[in-house]
């Protein structure tokens, strides 16, 4: 047993999916290995560094040959792991070529090593979480076009308001989660950048040795200082996938901020789809369910209850994510070329945004796709207030006759008096109009039951669930 792995025991919401896999120790290892080989690589291709050296470089960097606690361990020594994974990425490639250690991590520094590999880490990981994401959008889609007049009661504040449909809430859980989308997906296509600055982002270390391989001859000849600066960030961010900045980003941590920021904003995409799932699936709600599956759901005390499991799941993420937004927020404020402290804050809060979120969006596609809608229980909730969920639209039909104070104070007693005395709005509302002069039959008991009428009074909502379609279906056309 692995008394230091981490396995999500206490974040299953991540557990097992794909963004854990990406974001693991393992994974974090292997992606400041691999900064490590593209640097030395870049370096061959501009003759800094022999090509031999590159060989044997890249060969040692296997993230399943090192010894992951240990490193961990003396991380604690410099503050960061890469001084420790250096050291034993030399002796490694020591033992491969005894000159080609001395080309190991040439120029560079600790911080340029780190922040790239943590960009190719969230490049990664936003591959998963963009499919789960889309799959989720298009399950949402089809739930908006399947109950688009799906007519169920809107809540504010906790109380019926006024008459809605099932496939406008769709269409707004849709319309959130492709913004998320939308903005993760520029951010990936874009390029997260690598960062290549050297010991205070003069990129000076790298030119220094550039300029020394270039004296001492042996290897090509290699670009002058201007354009040694300008080609080897290109050459590692082409190698390793990502984007080439205009300069060094050590003290301006836009790229971390941004990405954080656009995380959050799927989390608090999702969080709405699960939190709106989970209110609705209450006991005594019962509008919507969530696919079932041996044992999900399940209470260790109460063997009749099915919890909403994927719902909480998709929720918890969401309520943590924020706060790591606003600890990158707070490290972004930097002082002199790297921060004591606000450097290293800024890794493990970037981490947790990208597992959260990325394992929040493939449980969110599960409960999208499998989500059960009870149209019945949306009809008989409709009916609890006995017309009240309508009585804004009985205002607006008398202001013409009474004047709208006159209208709203008329509809509004007899909704106290209806709710006190447990009967219709409509037949309250007939009793107290019939003491007012007005055209024979327009407001009696009959007249107002049809105005009471909650399918008749949806507004544009299936206006509004085309837009939100038609916006996801002409994405999903671009996309092929």
């Amino acid at each position: 047993m692995n008394a230091y792995g981490d396995v999500g025991l206490l974040s299953p919401v991540r557990a097992g999916t794909a963004a854990e896999a990406a974001t693991s120790d393992t994974a974090c290892l292997q992606a400041m290995l691999d900064v490590e080989a593209a640097l030395a690589l870049a370096q061959v291709r501009l003759g800094s560094v022999p090509a031999e050296a590159g060989r044997a470089i890249r060969a040692a960097t296997r993230a399943e040959d090192f010894d992951l606690p240990e490193l961990a361990r003396r991380g604690r020594e410099s503050a960061n792991p890469v001084v420790a994974l250096v050291g034993v990425l030399a002796d490694r490639v020591a033992a491969l070529d005894p000159a080609a250690a001395h080309y190991v991590h040439q120029g560079s520094t600790s911080q340029d090593v780190l922040d790239t590999a943590l960009m190719l880490v969230a490049s990664r990981a936003l591959e998963p979480l963009l499919i789960d994401l889309d799959r989720t959008a298009a399950a949402l889609r089809d739930l908006a076009v399947r109950h688009r007049d799906t007519v169920m009661p809107a809540r504010t504040l906790g109380q019926h308001a006024v008459p809605t449909t099932f496939g406008l809430k769709a269409a707004g859980w849709l319309q959130g989660v492709l913004d998320a989308a939308d903005r993760l997906r520029d951010l990936h296509a874009a390029g997260l950048p690598v960062q290549l600055g050297g010991a205070a982002g003069t990129m000076a270390g790298y030119l220094e040795y550039a300029a020394l391989a270039s004296r001492a001859g042996g290897v090509p000849q290699v670009p002058a200082h201007g354009e040694f600066a300008a080609r080897l960030p290109a050459l590692v961010a082409a190698r390793l996938g990502l984007a080439n900045p205009l300069v060094p980003w050590q003290s301006v941590r836009t790229p971390l901020l941004g990405l954080a920021a656009a995380l959050c904003g799927a989390a608090t995409a999702l969080g709405t789809v699960a939190a709106d799932v989970q209110l609705l699936a209450r006991t005594e709600t019962g509008e919507l369910s969530e696919p079932g599956a041996p044992g999900r759901g399940a209470s260790s005390a109460m063997p009749h209850k099915r919890n909403p499991a994927l719902s909480a799941l998709v929720r918890s993420a969401a309520y943590q994510v924020p706060s790591m937004l606003a600890t990158l927020a707070h490290t972004a404020v930097v002082d002199d070329e790297r921060p004591a402290g606000a450097w290293h804050a800024e890794w493990q809060p970037l981490r947790e945004c990208l597992r959260l979120v990325g394992g929040a969006a493939r449980t969110a596609a599960e409960l999208a796709e499998g989500l059960v809608v009870h149209e019945d229980r949306m009809a008989a909730n409709l009916r609890l207030t006995r017309g009240l969920v309508v009585s804004e639209r009985l205002a607006a039909v008398l202001a013409a006759d009474l004047g709208r104070a006159e209208a709203r104070a008329v509809v509004g007693r007899a909704g106290a008096r209806a709710a006190a005395d447990g009967r219709h709005l409509a037949d309250v509302l007939a009793e107290l109009l019939a003491e007012r002069p007005h055209p024979e039959g327009r407001f009696d008991a009959a007249a107002l039951h049809a105005l009471c009428r909650p399918e008749r009074y949806t507004g544009a909502a299936g206006l509004f669930v085309d837009r939100v379609v038609a916006r996801h279906d002409a994405r999903d056309r671009t996309a092929r």
